[in-house]
């Protein structure tokens, strides 16, 4: 994935005039610069140098009197279902985003790279090289505000001969099954995003705390990003002068364990220095038709996870829930070390609930061969649990949401909560982009 394409070269470019180039811009190229009349492969020790690369050089730089090129060198013949789309804003809310991005296909993987750069850049791999090739046509060049997208080709390994294909991993699964890992910047295998898997955690949070869990300019936060290897998504500007705002972690189980402990920290540190006094109880957000399974039958369920975790669980009312905020609120009071325990519990029998939800509609879809349940509208095809682009909690959105993809049994029980913006909420400007590779 890491060699590019140099172009538009002048015929009287030189390895050392590219390698200094590349010096100047303290890019790390490694020792292979292969250059061809008018254009050069060079390749990068990895994705994040090769996106600095395309980002600084391509279209910005000028070398011996000619403006170079710079993009994803991909054999034609790994040119399948992957794309890296890059200068996203980061403000983007992911809800808009996947919604941008099914309108061309189904979207089976969505994962963010982690880089240097300001605005944001994912990795998407679609299900069929149409819906990439279509979907490469149509967002290149595809303005969101003051920002306009750059997409490429990434190598998919899945598309090569099989002669070319790498091994499965032990169990005979390849990194086309459902829920598996794709390999990260330095072939890694980092937190991905599964679709069918993603399920993060969403808590509340006390206001005044926000400042301190998120730090001077963001340090604080991007710390505990870093460590647990997550994504966390703080709501701060919704809902303006409400007590308690919701933040969302993706990641692995263990994971959003992990972020939440820090974030829980955090506020116990800010608390005491700023001599609160009162206890800050543990709040998670969980849709209401999964709180049913999580209390068990006569509450077993949450008497066994009390007893075994030395804590107090409360939920929310039922009176509490309206069409826009379906949520509940699983309120845990103990010490640092019981909530966090509780924590994992509580979100083990969440999950084994969606889990089989998931199952139940995977389900319900084979039973009519061919049948898309995306185009049809009943599911939307967005991520898993995202919250709305306004108003995660009682506020009413802008645009009425969109049913939601595995919880929609009941009469549309879960439909709405995470919805993604309907098509006509999205401008476009199309563009078609042309890509040159490697022989």
């Amino acid at each position: 994935m890491n060699k590019l394409y140099v172009g538009n070269l002048s015929p009287s470019v030189t390895v050392e005039d590219l390698k200094q180039l590349f010096g100047e811009r303290k890019l790390p190229v490694a020792d292979q610069v292969l250059l061809k009349s008018g254009y050069a492969f060079v390749d990068f020790p990895d994705q994040n140098s090769a996106i600095k690369a395309i980002e600084t050089l391509s279209g910005k730089v000028e070398l011996h009197g000619k403006v170079i090129e710079v993009d994803y060198s991909v054999p034609k013949k790994l040119r399948s279902r992957k794309i890296q789309i890059r200068n996203i804003p980061p403000h983007l809310q992911w809800e808009v985003l996947d919604g941008l991005l099914a309108q061309y296909g189904t979207v089976e993987n969505l994962e963010q790279v982690n880089t240097d750069t300001e605005t944001a850049v994912v990795n998407v791999t679609y299900a069929t090289k149409e819906e990439a090739k279509v979907a490469i046509e149509k967002l290149t060049g595809h303005q969101f505000e003051d920002y306009s997208f750059k997409v490429s080709y990434i190598v998919d390994m899945d598309a090569a001969p099989p002669d070319q294909a790498p091994r499965t991993r032990r169990g005979g699964r390849s990194s086309r099954d459902h829920g598996a890992s794709q390999p990260g910047p330095s072939g890694e295998f980092g937190p991905p995003r599964p679709r069918q898997h993603d399920f993060p955690l969403r808590i509340l949070v006390p206001t005044q705390f926000v400042g301190a869990i998120i730090g001077k300019e963001g340090l604080t936060i991007k710390n505990v990003t870093k460590q647990t290897q997550s994504k966390v998504d703080i709501h701060r500007k919704e809902n303006a002068g409400a007590a308690e705002k919701p933040i969302t972690i993706h990641s692995t189980p263990e994971g959003c364990s992990s972020a939440c402990r820090m974030i829980l920290d955090i506020m116990q540190k800010e608390a005491n220095e700023t001599k609160t006094t009162e206890d800050i109880p543990l709040k998670i957000l969980a849709h209401n038709s999964l709180v049913g399974r999580l209390i068990g039958k006569e509450g077993r369920n949450l008497k066994k996870i009390e007893e075994e975790t030395g804590t107090k669980i409360t939920i929310s009312s039922l009176q509490d829930l309206t069409i826009y905020n379906p949520e509940r609120t699983i309120t845990v009071k103990g010490s640092l070390e019981a909530c966090c325990k509780a924590e994992a519990e509580i979100m083990k029998k969440l999950r084994e609930a969606y889990e089989n939800d998931i199952a139940a509609i995977n389900q319900q879809a084979n039973l009519i061969p061919g049948l898309n349940l995306n185009a049809l509208g009943i599911f939307s095809s967005g991520l898993p649990v995202l919250p709305p682009a306004a108003g995660p909690r009682g506020a009413v959105p802008a645009v009425a949401p969109a049913g939601y993809n595995p919880f929609l049994s009941h009469s549309s029980h879960l439909g709405g909560l995470y919805g993604v913006p309907p098509a006509s909420a999205i401008t476009h400007q199309h563009s078609v982009c042309c890509r040159k590779s490697a022989p």
